[in-house]
């Protein structure tokens, strides 16, 4: 068993995992040598996958910054990932410690790691295993409605999560699912990967990606940019991830490597 109750023999290690090959691409350990195999050949082919996974979590960053100090209170985070600091619950409470925090995520790893880091801060934090595949196994779960309150606005992030959902899984409809749920005033922090800056050399990354547990789907700017359908977004709009809302002016030489898009949107 895992020191979160959940099997160990649940835990592939036979096949890469896109979110352990992040947590290399972030610098980080807690990852298995099949990983770490994959996502070097992945960094052979495609180098900006570094600078983009960075530029992505600076997105998720600023976002959440944004929103907190707008007033929301309550992050529903789906597609957690192995927890890299700062998480969204330590960028939420830096402003305010009485926000809410729903973790989610498939992997059981994650799960392994989330006692010590994503939970404990003071009930206000909580980690589920569910898959966003199926929106009714986070919405019904019991542990979301311990923390969330559908009354109230609510931010929920896709960061990074949507473009391992296959065409054929439906990611509008996913997304419409869990819009639907959320309260008028609520908010949608999104990131998706492209094809539109790094087209030659994705297919090698992909072929890496077609022997992971989940496959890599990128999509141009108009279907991403559907996805968003039913939110109204807000100034930049969707834009690369460097781009939102930066504190400074970012170089363009330096934005042209990220393949990622990003937006925050408001439900009206």
């Amino acid at each position: 068993m895992t020191d979160r109750g959940f099997p160990s023999e649940q835990i592939d290690t036979s096949r890469p995992h896109p979110a352990r090959m992040y947590d290399y691409y972030l610098g980080g350990r807690d990852n298995y040598e099949v990983d770490r195999e994959a996502a070097q050949r992945v960094i052979d082919f495609l180098p900006d996958i570094i600078p983009a996974a960075r530029a992505n979590r600076d997105f998720l960053e600023r976002a959440v910054r944004h929103l907190v100090d707008g007033g929301v209170r309550q992050i529903i985070d789906i597609g957690t990932g192995i927890p890299t600091s700062p998480n969204t619950h330590e960028i939420a409470h830096s402003i305010s410690p009485d926000v809410r925090v729903a973790y989610i995520d498939n992997d059981p790893i994650v799960a392994t790691h989330a006692g010590a880091r994503l939970t404990g801060s003071g009930g206000n934090t909580g980690f589920f295993l569910a898959d966003v595949r199926k929106p009714e196994s986070i919405l019904d779960h019991p542990t979301l409605g311990e923390l969330i309150d559908f009354g109230q606005p609510v931010v929920l992030m896709l960061v990074a999560v949507l473009h391992f959902i296959k065409d054929d899984e439906d990611p509008a409809a996913i997304v419409a699912a869990l819009r639907d749920a959320l309260p008028p005033g609520s908010h949608l922090v999104l990131s998706h990967a492209t094809a539109d800056f790094h087209a030659a050399s994705l297919p090698e990354v992909f072929k890496v990606y077609n022997k992971a547990t989940a496959t890599l789907n990128t999509r141009p700017y108009d279907e991403v940019l559907a996805l968003l359908d039913g939110f109204e977004l807000l100034d930049p709009g969707l834009v690369q991830v460097p781009m939102w809302r930066p504190a400074g002016t970012p170089d363009p030489e330096e934005v042209k490597r990220v393949g990622f898009y990003g937006a925050v949107a408001r439900k009206v």
